[in-house]
Order: structure tokens, then C-alpha cells, then sequence
């Protein structure tokens, strides 16, 4: 049976097309803990060449460990988005997060495209998450502070497209009490550009376009935003006309070694970089810190702090 799961935060209303909204009473006092990662590709075990199996459990449980409010997944969530087993296997190796009631928010990726026609790949991805079904992309609020707004990089984000003005008219119509915006996205706008490896990797048309957009409008606003992608299967740091870009592919899936340029703000070497991110809210303050996963074949898996970040309200 596909996994239904747990939503701590109550639904108040899902409103116009594509929108879910959740809600929990004013937060302005407390922290928030947020995790984030993308690629987990969860399938059967054997499978060691998609997804290494092993990383994917470390990650698991230690996120489980972390308690958060909410976990951010950029996508490729299962290896084949046709294949139930794959969604079945994510359903069994989560237990831990559902036992504990953690939401999980989800982006769409290709991988949950991949191996059938996008009805029936959609309706595998809404059996797995069905307060989302009939919904591509999606807003939920996390107290009075934070929007996650989950975003479909496999629909146009250009401009004049359906998801465009939904972006355009979440982002104008934002509380003034919201400080932070999460994009969260498979396909990444800005990525350090390769010349020699996955060079298909590289930031697409359709995703550059978002990054205009932000361009344009993150520089008018008090609201700090943050980009959290995938599709890349390592970590990359950037800051692009005062909005964050954070590649975090390191959920598990086959590893992809990068030529790291000046503009990337993480410039280690370490390979692979399975990891997960995380960021704690207080105030008007954010917090994000990097974790990596040393050894993942290790009997006991250790994750060491491999780069921070922290971002003000302007």
C-alpha cells in the first residue's frame, strides 16, 4: 500500500488552482527547524547503481533524528515514477518520519515522470500524497514567518505560463508578516556550469527565466528568498542578485562530481556528498548548515558540518 502520510500542520483551506495552504497557530516566538534535501530515488534495495541504499537510510534516520517541523524534498523522490514499488519502498524506509507525524513537502521532479505517461505517473505521485492531488505546484505556510512555495520544473515557469502567475500572484500577495520564501525546485536556475561532465545538468531556459523573475522582484522586497533545488547530485551555494540558490542532490542517487566555479560559495573537494540541510528560524533570523555523510558504508554513519549559512530580513 502507497503511504499516506501524517500532516502535523492542520489544513485550513486549499484555495485557487494549485494552492494548498497549511497552518499552524502564530510561531513568532518559537524556532522553526526545517530539513531539505532532493534525489533520495527510493526504490528496491538491489537497485545499487540508481541509488545507493545505504546513504538513503543514514539520511532517513538521522532527519528523523533532527524532529523537524517540515521536510523539503526536491524532487526525484522515487527512481521511477511508474513504478509503485518505488513509492512502497519510500512508504517503508520513512516509517520512522510517519510514526512521528513529520509533513513532508515534495516538489516533482523527472523521475516521477519516469517509465509511464504523466496521468499515471501524477497519479502515483498523488496516491503517495493525496492532500496534493490535483495539484502540480503548491504553497503551505509554516507559521506566520515562512512560505514554502513547491514548484513544477516539469511545467513552463516562463512568463505568461499558468505556474508563472501563480508564482507571480502568491509572491505579490504575501503577508507582510512572512520574512523567508523557499522556492523549492527540482531543476536548478543557477548551478555551476559544466564543460566536461552532465553537461545536460546545466541551468535550463525555463529555469533561468525564474531567476529573472526573482531577479526583478527580490531586491524591491523586505522578504528573503531561498531557492532549494535538486537534479544535481552533489552541493552547490550561490548568491545571485540577493537571492540564495542551494543545490542539494546528495539524497542518495547516483553521485555527480562537479567542476566547481568562483561564483560556487562551497569550494571543497569532498566526493561524494551525500547530505541533507538544515535550517532553524528564530526571529527574524535564519540559520542553514550543511550536513555530510562521511562514510556510508560505516557501521555506525557519521555527518559531519560541512558549510553554513545565515540570512537576515532585510
Amino acid at each position: 500500500m502507497v503511504w499516506r502520510p501524517w500532516i502535523r500542520l492542520a489544513i485550513i483551506a486549499v484555495i485557487a488552482a494549485g494552492v494548498v495552504i497549511k497552518s499552524r497557530a502564530s510561531e513568532s516566538t518559537r524556532q522553526l527547524t526545517l530539513v531539505a534535501f532532493g534525489d533520495p530515488r527510493f526504490t528496491d534495495p538491489s537497485s545499487v547503481k540508481s541509488s545507493n541504499p545505504l546513504a538513503r537510510a543514514a539520511l532517513v534516520t538521522r532527519i528523523a533524528g533532527e524532529n523537524p517541523d517540515a521536510i523539503l524534498i526536491a524532487g526525484d523522490l522515487p527512481w521511477h515514477g511508474g513504478d509503485t514499488g518505488d513509492y512502497d519502498r519510500f512508504s517503508a524506509e520513512t516509517a520512522a518520519w510517519r510514526t512521528k507525524g513529520l509533513l513532508v513537502i515534495p516538489a516533482l521532479g523527472n523521475h516521477e515522470f519516469s517509465q509511464c505517461d504523466v496521468p499515471t505517473c501524477l497519479d502515483h505521485w498523488w496516491q503517495a500524497f493525496p492532500d496534493l492531488r490535483g495539484k502540480r505546484w503548491y504553497a503551505t505556510a509554516l507559521g506566520d514567518k515562512v512560505k514554502v512555495l513547491a514548484l513544477d520544473t516539469m511545467s513552463p515557469l516562463t512568463s505568461g505560463s499558468e505556474q508563472r502567475a501563480w508564482l507571480e500572484d502568491q509572491v505579490a500577495a504575501l503577508p507582510a508578516s512572512v520574512e523567508f520564501v523557499i522556492l523549492l525546485m527540482h531543476h536548478p536556475p543557477v548551478a555551476d556550469l559544466q564543460t566536461r561532465l552532465h553537461v545536460d545538468h546545466n541551468p535550463r531556459p525555463n529555469e533561468i527565466a525564474l531567476a529573472d523573475y526573482l531577479t526583478r522582484t527580490a531586491s524591491a522586497r523586505r522578504t528573503r528568498f531561498i531557492v532549494i533545488t535538486g537534479h544535481i547530485h552533489n552541493y552547490e551555494r550561490f548568491v545571485q542578485d540577493g537571492v540564495v540558490y542551494v543545490t542539494s542532490g546528495g539524497g542518495g542517487a547516483t553521485p555527480y562530481p562537479v567542476d566547481r566555479t568562483p561564483s560556487d560559495l562551497y569550494q571543497q573537494v569532498d566526493f561524494p556528498n551525500y547530505h541533507y540541510i538544515r535550517m532553524t528560524i528564530t526571529g527574524d533570523e535564519l540559520k542553514a548548515e550543511m550536513y555530510r555523510l562521511d562514510e556510508p558504508e560505516a557501521p555506525q554513519p557519521h555527518f559531519t558540518l560541512k558549510d553554513s549559512f545565515e540570512l537576515s530580513v532585510r
